[in-house]
């Protein structure tokens, strides 16, 4: 399978994003978050230098529940233009 190359955007966001939870981390290691959200040291370096800047979703939930950060924080901080989800459109049931 062929991934296809990040756009210069999700690059930008991915960048953002690992500003953010390194932000988020402050003074707490980085093997201590990466344990407590069960996710290898390394990916969480990762996450934070923007060198993976599309992590799964439930990677960053976990990394998030540990860090104290909602979700909807992190899309208005990488995706400003973003809609958060109290003001997104409902179907009708």
């Amino acid at each position: 399978m062929v991934r296809v190359p990040l756009t210069a955007e999700e690059l930008e966001r991915g960048q953002r994003l690992g500003e953010l939870l390194r932000s988020a981390r402050g003074e707490t290691s980085m093997v201590e978050v990466a344990q407590s959200a069960g996710i290898s040291v390394e990916t969480l370096r990762k996450i934070e230098t923007g060198r993976i800047a599309t992590p799964a979703f439930f990677t960053i939930t976990a990394v998030a529940r540990v860090l104290d950060i909602s979700l909807d924080d992190i899309a208005a901080a990488i995706d400003p233009d973003a809609v958060s989800l109290d003001q997104a459109p409902r179907r009708a049931s």
